[in-house]
């Protein structure tokens, strides 16, 4: 059998990104460039900032690629790209580069929806076993996800408002942290004491989540607690934050794979890096004897590697996209 090489490209927020991936699961050479400093100056992802830099950028990222992999085009076997969801005009730098090489080369177009990059991600840690439950979990997506087989999508929960890691950036805002907050909420909550009373967010019998409310609660009480001429702790308003982040996440997805008799799970996206999410689900997964995949740190953010990951399935499958292919802010998984 021949060996498949995917050429892939990832712009959908502030990351440029491309890699090239054989067989779905060996990454032959893959690069980053994070605008992360740039954007860390206004509290968050600028949209117009983040597709100047792409323009800037995504040439040198992908010739840098191939540099890397000491492979030419003529060992291609396809380009797939990241359509959406995203940031609409860094979506399109990526499309469009895509499309220019696709057109130049004479290959196949392969559309990668966001979500099934972040879920494939795993498959570059060992092949997905199916069925399985995919928590996908980031600063735009907080979905659950049921997979009978490969790319069969069936989304059994979503946020109703708010994405987690969305909240957990507008939180460390409002406890005076620096963008992006997740990482430092995380670190905080370790030295932490779980001691302001917050609400456990949309505890029902759905597998909906919402953290809308939970922010609310947290920037009402900071507001209070100012009024009386009081401070907040931050490492302790961390570890009360994310407790109840972590409940209710863990609390939702171990009753899914316990109600649709599954005996794999997922997790995937940049939040799946929080060491308490991580360290709650490896302890209730080993209780429940469930087998538990969680990507490698660097397969967490938004990354080219899992584009290609989830494109060679894609690939197999028979999709393809026309060059008149365009980016989408929001699109359905399927």
């Amino acid at each position: 059998m021949k060996d498949i090489y995917i050429l892939a490209i990832e712009s959908s927020c502030d990351e440029t990104s491309a890699s090239i991936i054989k067989n779905g699961c060996i990454e032959i050479a893959t690069v980053v460039l994070s605008q992360m400093d740039i954007h860390r100056t206004y509290g968050g992802v600028v949209p117009e900032i983040a597709s100047r830099n792409h323009i800037e950028n995504i040439t040198m990222v992908i010739e840098d690629t191939l540099k890397q992999s000491q492979l030419t085009m003529d060992d291609i076997t396809a380009i797939a790209v990241t359509y959406g969801p995203g940031l609409i005009g860094s979506l399109l730098i990526g499309v469009t580069a895509a499309k220019t090489l696709a057109y130049f080369y004479d290959k196949p177009l392969i559309p990668v929806h966001h979500t099934a990059g972040h879920i494939y991600a795993n498959n570059l840690v060992k092949p997905l076993e199916f069925p399985l439950i995919a928590l996908v979990i980031s600063g735009g997506h907080t979905d659950l996800i049921y997979m009978k087989e490969d790319y069969s999508f069936e989304r059994i929960g979503r946020t109703l408002d708010d994405a987690v890691g969305e909240s957990y950036d507008k939180v460390a805002r409002v406890i005076g942290l620096e963008y992006p907050g997740g990482p430092k909420i995380d670190r905080l909550s370790e030295i932490g004491k779980n001691l302001y009373n917050l609400p456990l967010p949309l505890n029902d019998d759905s597998y909906n989540l919402s953290f809308s409310g939970l922010k609310s609660a947290v920037i009402n009480l900071v507001h209070k607690e100012k009024q009386k001429g009081n401070s907040i702790v931050q490492e302790d308003m961390a570890a009360s934050f994310q407790s109840r982040v972590v409940e209710i996440l863990t609390k939702k997805t171990m009753r899914a794979v316990k109600e649709y008799h599954v005996k794999n799970l997922i997790l995937a996206g940049g939040v799946s890096a929080s060491k308490a999410i991580r360290n709650e689900f490896e302890r209730l997964c080993s209780k429940d004897h469930v087998n538990l995949t969680i990507p490698q740190m660097k397969y967490c953010t938004d990354n080219a590697a899992m584009i290609g990951a989830a494109g060679y399935y894609a690939y197999k499958l028979g999709r393809r996209a026309d060059l008149d292919l365009n980016a989408k802010a929001t699109d359905e998984l399927k």
